[in-house]
């Protein structure tokens, strides 16, 4: 069986007349996780909605775990194992911190997340689990996003912006969370805005520049130059 585990050859992304990615292509390895950087209005954002379904693919594959998924719907493409963590976490506002996690749940794919896990894994939750997602902090709602992710047991699990607007402190605290959430042998795509941050917990990194893949490289070894190169297109 191929390590591949995600496989996206030649994708292109529409928003109307306006084209957002150009022929894009990369891979993840099963248990891999690949970091995606880039300035903002790069693509990163259209890359994961369009992985995850909630945009239409105006060309191209996308393969997850040998299965094409390009024309799939959001939700079979959930059925299937992948779980997306929204830039602003959009959390149900009238929900409880419980409730909001439940609803991360209703999958019922088997595996090790559910409530207690979760709890686990960020305490603070358990404590303002009968609290409505609306009295939480940006911090803590970011862990409640993550958490429901988890709950519906995803292979693959895609961050995006997972630091955006959090004080260093709480970005900590999340970032030192995500070796559990990989230990459990799920595969991760991170977006993320700190290239620092995005290199420290990633084996390879993308950057995206204009819709196109600028540099593709692993994290230990890819130079702070060709990352600025590829940042800015110069």
């Amino acid at each position: 069986m191929s390590d591949e585990f995600v496989t996206i050859t030649n994708l292109d992304a529409h928003y109307g007349d306006f084209q957002a990615l150009y022929g894009v292509d990369m891979h993840i390895d099963r248990g891999e996780v690949v970091a995606v950087i880039g300035a903002n209005g790069a693509g990163k954002s259209t890359l994961l909605r369009s992985i995850s379904g909630l945009m239409p693919n105006g060309s191209g594959q996308i393969k997850f775990k040998d299965a094409d998924i390009s024309g799939l719907r959001a939700d079979e493409i959930a059925h299937l194992g992948l779980a997306l963590v929204p830039e602003g976490r959009q959390l149900f506002p009238s929900l409880s911190v419980e409730e909001n996690l439940i609803i991360g749940g209703r999958l019922q794919r088997p595996g090790p997340w559910n409530l207690e896990s979760v709890y686990a894994l960020f305490p603070i939750l358990a404590e303002r689990r009968n609290s409505p997602s609306t009295a939480l902090s940006g911090g803590q709602q970011q862990m409640v996003a993550i958490g429901r992710a988890l709950m519906a047991n995803p292979d693959l699990i895609m961050f995006d912006e997972i630091s955006l607007g959090l004080a260093p402190i709480v970005i900590g605290e999340i970032y030192s969370a995500i070796p559990d959430v990989i230990g459990q042998g799920v595969s991760a795509i991170i977006v993320e805005q700190d290239i620092s941050k995005a290199l420290s917990i990633s084996s390879r990194v993308y950057c995206l520049q204009e819709g196109r893949v600028a540099l593709e490289g692993n994290s230990d070894t890819i130079t702070r130059e060709a990352i600025s190169q590829a940042y800015f297109g110069v």
